[in-house]
């Protein structure tokens, strides 16, 4: 009897453009695709909250579509990947694994362990790629190192042979000769029950293949084409909202990549606003990049003289920060459209990340720790890379002392005030000119709207200028410890 091979999914729950799998299913053999729930590889880095409201739903997804394709059902087995897979091996016959490869620093690990214990088995472990358009490592200076600046990095890539073009999904493939015992997935309980802080979500993201697919083609068909202005304006609805789907692998960034580019060529006009685009696909590639080479970059300040920096601790302005409490509205409404949708806009990522790392002088890693529970597209890579990015200590950070002021930021970026009117219904009735700062609204005006500061909003938890200033000292005490 023929044996079969494992196909063991991971940050890749797609049919279509997963070479791992296509590999498996071309040797002729029964495959036996299988999803392991590890919350013990990863640490600290568990999956948190929001991404595994995701992770329920596109399971639920992928296990329709593997249904159409074979008559075998997607698996679902949880613990560690090492004993979890030896054992369905013993209970399978099968004699290989097959995966596509991850990049966190346990991820790797993990792999490298289990290639050599399951050698010793005389079970074959191979490794595809597929979660990226460049692997890391093939990409590099003409010295031979990783790159540390994303421009350079990313005229590189540009400069190379384009990313391989997207593979089918396959038609069918054969499942093993007896059936095999899952887990139902409610039991795994990903998503929330009492309170359900996740309701509403549903009816604003498709998890899985078909609602990548469908974004995808939506933004190619719309937004795109005035992406780079637009994708700065977060009541406009300007951004390919792919992020989730890309983490969970639910489309390849290949597939993304050959979209956009036959998008391009068939309408020249929209070259600049998609080469914007590609860049942001860019700056994934380079974050996933720089967590190869630099392993530490979760934990560690990325430019040492930020080991220096004199953080603050301040819990109850975490707190405020969390809540969407700062009396700052364009920070507060992106806080609180994260909690509401498990995601937040891109420039109001900034914005809030700033106040935090320095109208605070919070530390980056509580902000990366609150996504990484918090958003729907939480992403090591990702996460780690931006946060420093904006803290000043990462890879090709901009300078500590661009400082946002995150009223003039509001003003600049929600003009008419729908983002802020949105999540900050209490503030509704401000005209434009108190929008983004109603502390400084006179009384009567307050009175008007409805606002009583300190009772239905907040006034400002920190001074702007005095919190810019404490900010560059604290800089210049972290500057000269590092260079004493």
């Amino acid at each position: 009897m023929t044996k079969p091979i494992i196909f063991w999914f991971r940050q890749d729950l797609r049919l279509k453009d997963n070479p791992g799998l296509l590999a498996a299913i071309a040797t002729g053999k029964p495959v036996i695709p299988v999803y392991i729930l590890d919350d013990e590889s990863p640490g600290q880095w568990r999956m948190g909250g929001a991404s595994r409201w995701w992770l329920h739903h596109s399971l639920e997804a992928l296990t329709g579509i593997i249904n159409q394709h074979s008559g075998s059902p997607l698996l679902l087995r949880r613990g560690a990947p090492e004993p979890v897979l030896r054992r369905l091996c013993e209970e399978s016959g099968a004699d290989a694994i097959f995966c596509t490869r991850q990049y966190e620093p346990w991820a790797a690990k993990l792999e490298q362990n289990l290639h050599l214990q399951l050698q010793a088995e005389h079970i074959t472990f191979k490794r595809f790629s597929g979660s990226l358009l460049f692997e890391p490592g093939t990409v590099l200076t003409q010295s031979g190192s990783p790159f540390k600046v994303f421009t350079p990095f990313w005229r590189r890539c540009r400069s190379a042979p384009q990313p391989p073009r997207p593979q089918p999904a396959p038609r069918r493939f054969e499942a093993p000769h007896h059936a095999l015992e899952t887990e139902p997935l409610k039991d795994w309980q990903l998503t929330p029950g009492a309170p359900n802080w996740a309701e509403g979500w549903a009816a604003l993201w498709q998890p899985g293949p078909e609602g990548a697919a469908v974004r995808l083609q939506a933004f190619l068909n719309g937004p795109v084409g005035n992406y780079e202005e637009g994708r700065n304006q977060p009541a406009q609805h300007a951004t390919s909202l792919l992020s989730p789907h890309l983490h969970f692998g639910e489309i390849s960034p290949r597939m993304v990549w050959h979209a956009a580019t036959a998008k391009m060529a068939d309408q020249p006009a929209l070259s600049e606003q998609i080469n914007k685009f590609l860049s942001e696909l860019g700056w994934r590639e380079f974050s996933y990049h720089l967590l190869h080479h630099f392993p530490d970059l979760p934990e560690k300040s990325f430019k040492p003289q930020f080991s220096h920096f004199p953080w603050e601790r301040n819990d109850s302005a975490l707190r405020a920060w969390q809540r969407g409490q700062t009396g700052y509205p364009m920070v507060d409404a992106g806080m609180r459209e994260l909690w509401q949708t498990g995601y937040m806009h891109n420039r109001v990522r900034m914005i809030t990340a700033s106040f935090l790392t320095k109208h605070l002088r919070l530390h980056w890693r509580l902000g990366e720790q609150w996504f990484w529970d918090t958003l729907l597209d939480a992403d090591l890579a990702n996460n780690a890379s931006s946060w420093q990015w904006v803290a000043g200590s990462g890879a090709d950070a901009s300078p500590y002392f661009r400082i946002f002021n995150p009223t003039t930021q509001g003003q600049k970026f929600d003009r008419n005030g729908e983002y802020i009117r949105h999540w900050l219904p209490e503030l509704a009735g401000l005209p434009d000119k108190y929008l983004c700062c109603p502390s400084e609204a006179p009384d009567s005006l307050l009175e008007r709207a409805g606002v009583i500061l300190d009772h239905s909003y907040p006034r400002p938890i920190v001074d702007h200028s005095s919190a810019r200033r404490a900010a560059l000292a604290a800089y210049d005490v972290a500057r000269d410890s590092f260079n004493a």
